[in-house]
């Protein structure tokens, strides 16, 4: 009777389920028809739920709106964002202001109110699934709002992939900066980097003898999580990687290299590279250290403020009075503004205050300036998709983490010549920078000339001429 039961019980789900999909559908399809009656150019939708927030994934968004605005002038281009706040005049003010883009044509703004249903602070546990199941819901609002002929996702929402290619009926695209699930979640736990958002941070409280099975769930958990990932991903009909970390990570997950494109993001290199900067030869002159990173749970920015307490432990009184870290970074929402809060009381607490700045949202023109004056720059993110070339065109020698897209793209060690250094915990990162400090001069700028020789194959020139042959086959 039981088995009876949850059989009959099972169909109805089914069933309800398959008559809301088709109610939907049709709906959208009929929407679908009004639109082409009133706009007779093809329309391509972008989603970008936080379009205004001012870091890396915003930069790629507002460059590759503008090549293919540049490349289809007789296309309707739409973004969805959540950022309900900003008009559209105050959102092209903002991109201008931070990242020196202007669009060469108008795009229409589509609004999405159900936004806070992606935010991480909503799921406590099953955070991957939570945020998952909250884009689609996003995902929803927005195909009710419009429905283009093309979909592109670029912040990392692969569950809306399926719901534009099924209900919408549209030719969908993504651009991947970081999979929600990695490969190393897939077999452990990590307890390295807990503050991130898809770590669960009851994990570190639980007693030892639970820490077994509470592991042994969430590898049972990201399993069965990227299963739905694949899924979801390969209803992609191409996907646009960041890196060769992020390469290799969706070919082992999503497994579909066939319609898989390298597309390294555009970073300014040329207008970095042209960056006056001071002279390097006076050795009583103040060392200054930038980060350059969104304050976001990932960048680790923790790490660079334990990295000065070391520094202060391994360098003369005199060569530490001289050490400044400029930490630049964008907020989006209150929760990050309360991370700089955290991280001002963490340099109060171990007494490095006086050596550490925060800069925040600030513009593209104060960026540039806070790096003329730079000798070194910092990068603490573990397992970056993507990161520093900026800092480098501008001839800051830097010092990343030995991870991700910076090991495997970026900063080169071999042969007795570098570009830069790769660290991985506060001790690697006081030795390097000390290292820098105590060099001569000249041996500084062999550096920063090999960094600098580097960073052509990440501008937004090559940016444009890849994005465009990836995307050439959803816009034939």
């Amino acid at each position: 009777m039981l088995l009876f039961i949850l059989l009959v019980t099972g169909i109805l789900w089914v069933t309800s389920l398959g008559l809301i999909f088709l109610f939907l559908k049709q709906r959208i399809r009929k929407w679908k028809a009004l639109q082409n009656g009133l706009e007779d150019r093809v329309s391509i939708g972008l989603f970008h739920p936080f379009c205004n927030s001012g870091s890396g994934r915003e930069r790629v968004l507002w460059v590759a709106l503008k090549c293919l605005q540049t490349r289809y002038p007789d296309s309707q281009f739409v973004v969805y964002t959540g950022d309900t706040n900003a008009s559209p005049e105050e959102v092209f003010a903002s991109i201008k202001d931070r990242f020196n883009i202007v669009l060469p044509d108008s795009i229409e703004l589509v609004y999405l109110h159900k936004r806070k249903w992606v935010e991480p602070i909503n799921y406590r546990v099953f955070t991957l699934l939570g945020q998952s199941l909250g884009s689609i819901y996003l995902g929803l609002e927005a195909l009710m709002k419009f429905v283009p002929d093309v979909y592109i996702d670029t912040s990392g929402y692969a569950f809306t992939l399926p719901l534009f290619k099924y209900l919408g009926n549209c030719r969908v695209g993504c651009y991947v900066h970081c999979p929600t699930i990695t490969t190393d979640m897939l077999h452990r736990v990590s307890l390295y980097r807990s503050e991130q958002p898809y770590f669960h941070q009851q994990l570190r409280s639980t007693s030892s003898s639970n820490k077994f099975i509470t592991s042994t769930i969430r590898v049972f958990y990201n399993r069965f999580f990227s299963h739905l990932y694949r899924w979801a991903g390969n209803c992609s009909d191409i996907v646009m990687v960041n890196s060769s970390w992020t390469e290799e990570q969706i070919h082992q997950i999503w497994q579909c290299p066939s319609k898989t494109y390298k597309v390294f993001p555009p970073c300014d290199v040329q207008e970095f590279k042209s960056v006056s900067k001071k002279e390097d030869n006076d050795e009583n002159a103040s060392i200054k250290i930038v980060s350059v990173a969104p304050f976001r749970p990932e960048k680790d920015h923790p790490l660079q403020i334990r990295t000065m307490y070391q520094l202060r432990e391994i360098l003369r009184e005199d060569e530490w009075n001289r050490i400044r870290l400029v930490i630049v970074g964008s907020c989006r929402d209150q929760e990050d503004a309360a991370r700089v809060q955290d991280m001002e009381d963490l340099c109060k607490h171990l007494s490095v205050e006086e050596n550490v700045q925060f800069r925040v949202n600030i513009s593209y023109d104060d960026l540039k300036h806070e790096l003329s004056d730079a000798l070194i720059g910092m990068h603490t993110t573990w397992n970056e998709q993507f990161g520093v070339v900026e800092s480098m065109s501008a001839g800051l020698i830097m010092v990343a983490n030995r991870s991700g897209g910076p090991l495997m793209d970026i900063i080169m060690e071999y042969d007795g010549s570098r570009n830069g250094f790769l660290a991985t915990d506060e001790n690697d990162y006081a030795e390097a920078i000390r290292t820098i400090i105590l060099m001569t001069p000249e041996s500084r700028e062999v550096i920063r000339e090999q960094a600098t020789a580097s960073v052509d194959r990440f501008s937004e020139r090559q940016f444009t001429k890849s994005l465009l042959e990836a995307v050439e086959s959803l816009l034939r």
